[in-house]
């Protein structure tokens, strides 16, 4: 099912949620932290992941039996070779992240989803992009699906410089990367943000986010009806996942 709302372009699509029992095939390094875990198997066959920032469950079993659930966005998926890839910030101490810190072929694990997609048209006049390296996964994926008109912004915070990479994209772009929170927030704040029909695209920590989206829709006055703010975790909480005064 697809709905469009009145004032905006982006197009939902819901579609129904199952779970997939698939097997790791390959892992890879990115950089100092981050890892690039490929899963496949038969259960694949009708996966469809139609939006960059579409997000799966990974379903792991604890030491008790109890089940952990934790939202990963499908960075790669090869139709053809049933295979999905998904990129793992290791960060903290955190029960996926201790994981994928580990994984190696032959594991299983159990995913669900997508539940849908919100999809956010490439022919905007520019694109914005901003997060900290939860978000690189997303962002990563949206610059190589965008076209050689497009114009996009990026604005990263990661706090190893060893975590920078070059974006792969045909599309005419600055990327700006920043070691902290607050740098993020000023750059964003210093912004001059083009006219024209653009998208906004943020996820980072809960404060942060809330505050992106404050300094670009209250203060610089971009209409809220093109910008998705979503909080991939939140300090002090855990499986934490919110999307932001969405319109």
């Amino acid at each position: 099912m697809e709905t469009q709302t009145a004032k905006s372009r982006v197009t939902r699509v819901r579609q129904e949620p199952r779970r997939r029992e698939l097997e790791v095939v390959s892992v890879e390094a990115i950089g100092r932290n981050f890892r690039s875990v490929t899963f496949s198997g038969d259960a694949l066959e009708d996966f469809v992941s139609q939006s960059f920032d579409d997000h799966v469950k990974l379903i792991f079993t604890a030491a008790d039996g109890a089940e952990i659930k934790r939202d990963y966005t499908p960075r790669r998926f090869n139709a053809a070779k049933r295979e999905l890839t998904i990129e793992f910030a290791l960060h903290g101490d955190g029960f996926a992240s201790n994981w994928a810190a580990t994984a190696e072929p032959g594991q299983r694990i159990t995913i669900a989803g997508p539940r849908g997609s919100f999809i956010v048209p490439t022919d905007y006049a520019w694109h914005l992009f901003v997060g900290d390296a939860t978000a690189l996964p997303a962002i990563a994926r949206r610059m190589e699906e965008l076209p050689a008109d497009a114009i996009a912004m990026v604005i990263v915070q990661i706090d190893d410089p060893a975590d920078k990479r070059r974006f792969k994209s045909k599309s005419l772009f600055n990327a700006v990367w920043t070691r902290e929170a607050g740098e993020l927030l000023r750059e964003v704040e210093s912004l001059h943000v083009p006219s024209g029909d653009g998208y906004v695209w943020c996820a980072a920590e809960a404060s942060v986010a809330t505050r992106v989206r404050e300094i670009l829709v209250d203060q610089k006055g971009h209409d809220k009806h093109a910008i998705r703010a979503s909080a991939y975790w939140k300090h002090g909480a855990s499986a934490h996942h919110e999307k932001l005064g969405e319109a």
